[in-house]
C-alpha cells in the first residue's frame, strides 16, 4: 500500500477518480451533472460516474467504483452515503473524497471540508491525503456516530421528501410527533472497568466532533483515538427538549471532560428493554451491543493544512 503521501502526489498528479453520487440526498440529484462537468474542468479523468436512484443500489455502485482501480473515489451525498463509502474503502489504497449533498454533513464538517462544491472540489485538487479513525458497532465500521432510542425512531420516519425540501429540520419536526408516546429507556454502559447508568430518551455514541449540524465539544475530532458517549436530556421529555437546545448552541464551549461526556476506546452499551440503533443516519439494528474503534482505517482526502495524527 503507498504511503498517504505517496497517493496525496498521484491524486494531484494523475486525477484518476471515479464518481458516485446518490441522487436521493437533498441535493444529489439536482446537482450530478453540475458535479460531473466540474470534475472535469478541475482537471480529473472520471474512470466511472454512477448516479444512485435506488436506495437498494448504493453498495453496488460503489463497488463497481472502486474496482475501476481509482486513486480517489469521490462520493456525493450525506452522511450515509459517506459512511458506506468509508466501510467499503477501509483499509485499502484509494482515498474517499467527499462532495457534502447531504441534509446535516456531519463527517465533512468534522474533517473541515466545505459545505460549498467548488470549495470542496478544490480539497480535492489541492489538499491531502490524511487517515481518520472509524467506529465499530459489531462488524460494522461508521464514520461519525451511533443512535440509540427517539433518534433511530425518527430516522426511520421522517419522510425523504421532507428532508429534501427543509433539509436538517425535517428530524425536530418528525420528533415532536413521536415524542408525545415515546418511553424512556434506562441504559448501562460499561467500559474500562466502570459501570454507568442513566434514564433518558436519547443516547449517542461518535467517532466524529459533529451531530445535527452542531459540534458536540470543542475537542471532539475522528482521528483522537476516542469515542464519545453521551445522553441527551433525562427521563422527562421536556428534559430531553432543553438540552437539544443547549446542546445546540453550547458545543464549541464544552470538552469531553465535562459532564456528561464519557470518552473511552470502546464500550458495551444495554437498555431496559430492545431499542432501535442508528449508525449514520441508517437504520442498524437494536441493543445490546459492543462499539469499539478501527484507528486509523480510513484514507481520505481533506485541506492541506489539516492535523493528521
Amino acid at each position: 500500500m503507498r504511503t498517504k503521501q505517496e497517493l496525496s502526489a498521484a491524486i494531484r498528479g494523475r486525477r484518476r477518480a471515479a464518481l458516485v453520487v446518490n441522487a436521493h440526498s437533498r441535493r444529489g440529484r439536482r446537482l450530478h451533472d453540475t458535479v460531473h462537468s466540474r470534475l472535469r474542468a478541475a482537471g480529473f479523468t472520471l474512470l466511472g460516474t454512477f448516479a444512485v436512484d435506488r436506495p437498494g443500489e448504493l453498495d453496488r455502485a460503489l463497488a463497481e467504483a472502486a474496482d475501476l482501480g481509482p486513486d480517489l473515489l469521490v462520493t456525493g451525498g450525506g452522511d450515509g452515503t459517506i459512511g458506506a463509502a468509508a466501510r467499503l474503502l477501509a483499509h485499502r489504497d484509494v482515498a474517499l473524497g467527499l462532495l457534502p449533498l447531504g441534509t446535516t454533513n456531519n463527517f465533512a464538517r468534522t474533517v473541515g471540508v466545505p459545505l460549498d462544491l467548488d470549495a470542496a472540489i478544490a480539497v480535492l485538487t489541492d489538499g491531502k491525503v490524511i487517515d481518520v479513525d472509524l467506529g465499530l458497532i459489531g462488524g460494522t465500521r461508521f464514520t461519525n456516530h451511533v443512535g440509540i432510542g427517539l433518534s433511530a425512531d425518527i430516522m426511520r420516519a421522517a419522510p425523504p421528501r421532507l428532508k429534501r425540501a427543509v433539509g436538517r429540520l425535517a428530524y425536530p419536526l418528525t420528533a415532536f410527533g413521536l415524542l408525545t408516546r415515546h418511553r424512556p429507556l434506562r441504559v448501562t454502559v460499561r467500559a474500562e472497568g466502570q459501570e454507568h447508568t442513566f434514564t433518558t430518551h436519547q443516547v449517542y455514541v461518535a467517532n466524529g466532533g459533529f451531530h445535527a449540524g452542531r459540534p458536540i465539544t470543542a475537542d471532539a475530532d475522528a482521528d483522537d483515538r476516542l469515542l464519545v458517549a453521551y445522553p441527551v436530556g433525562g427521563a422527562s421529555r421536556r428534559g430531553l427538549l432543553r438540552e437539544t437546545a443547549r446542546n445546540a448552541v453550547a458545543g464549541r464551549r464544552r470538552t469531553l471532560r465535562d459532564e456528561p461526556f464519557l470518552a473511552v476506546r470502546q464500550l458495551w452499551l444495554e437498555t431496559d428493554r430492545p431499542a432501535s440503533i442508528e449508525v449514520d443516519g441508517e437504520p442498524y439494528g437494536r441493543t445490546p451491543v459492543r462499539i469499539g474503534l478501527d484507528p486509523n482505517a480510513l484514507r481520505l482526502m481533506a485541506p492541506a493544512d489539516s492535523p493528521d495524527h
